[in-house]
């Protein structure tokens, strides 16, 4: 098995301290990144010359910078995972733009941020693979989590182009869809936007409570996820999305269907508003 160096955002916990463990037990090289550098530190204390540990907000160009920088000067960087993420649970009238910002600052423009900065040594290698952690909700749009969804569905959007404009040079785009998995997303990483009376019998009120009594309860294995992940990016060849769980692929499943649905049925209308040439 070849090894590769990774470099993770968001490392400190959940999906992406599972990775770096992972991949640490395995044998392969991790540039484990976190804003709390302390949450991580560990790392290289228990993995000598295989762990190194960085901080890095992926909101902060600085500070992305100097992080690839260091991952670049110290061995180079052959698997880009884009982990960092935070959610925001609230229907979209009762968002304030702050949040909103906040969610797009990390989820999409700091995601995009850090593959830009690793692009240009994957392409000079002519090689490389950039995982994208996204979610079921980058596919589905669920009703109280519009702006989360903004995010993810921009990130598939923009790593959907990425990966046409990359394969020439040998470069991999791999976006997964994780539907509830047992991290600590709807813990500390899940905003809540203040609840408007009108909307708490409706989705986004149902949302909010099921949430809240899911956190802990998620069926899906974070373990069991990374494996997939890992042996998808070592197996060389792969899906451009790859959703993780039942749930997730149930769920994505029925939009396709339902969206394909749609065109079918107005597949007729759609093509009448094209004027013939001439």
């Amino acid at each position: 098995m070849t090894q590769l160096r990774w470099f993770i955002t968001g490392a400190s916990t959940g999906f992406g301290r599972t990775f770096a463990e992972t991949l640490l037990a395995q044998g392969d090289q991790v540039v484990a990144t976190a804003r709390n550098p302390e949450s991580i530190a560990d790392l290289p204390d228990r993995y000598p010359g295989a762990a190194l540990a960085l901080p890095l907000d992926v909101t902060d160009p600085g500070q992305i910078t100097t992080a690839v920088g260091s991952a670049l000067d110290s061995g180079g960087i052959d698997v880009l995972v884009n982990n960092a993420g935070r959610g925001l649970l609230g229907a979209l009238e009762e968002l304030s733009d702050e949040q909103i910002h906040r969610v797009l600052d990390v989820n999409l423009f700091g995601a995009l941020a850090v593959t830009r900065a690793v692009l240009p040594h994957m392409r000079a290698r002519r090689s490389g693979h950039i995982v994208q952690i996204s979610s079921v909700g980058g596919v589905v749009g669920n009703p109280g989590h519009a702006a989360y969804a903004t995010s993810k569905f921009a990130l598939e959007g923009a790593s959907e182009a990425l990966a046409g404009e990359v394969a020439p040079f040998g470069i991999r785009v791999t976006i997964v869809e994780p539907g509830p998995f047992r991290t600590d997303f709807l813990g500390r990483s899940l905003e809540m936007a203040t609840p408007i009376p009108d909307y708490q019998d409706g989705p986004p009120g149902v949302l909010r409570e099921r949430f809240s009594k899911q956190h802990g309860q998620q069926p899906g294995d974070p373990e069991l996820a990374i494996d997939a992940i890992v042996g998808t990016v070592r197996a060389g060849s792969g899906p451009l999305r790859l959703p993780l769980g039942a749930a997730a692929v149930e769920r994505i499943r029925d939009k396709l269907q339902r969206q394909l649905t749609d065109l079918e049925a107005y597949a007729d209308l759609a093509v009448s508003t094209d004027r013939p040439a001439g």
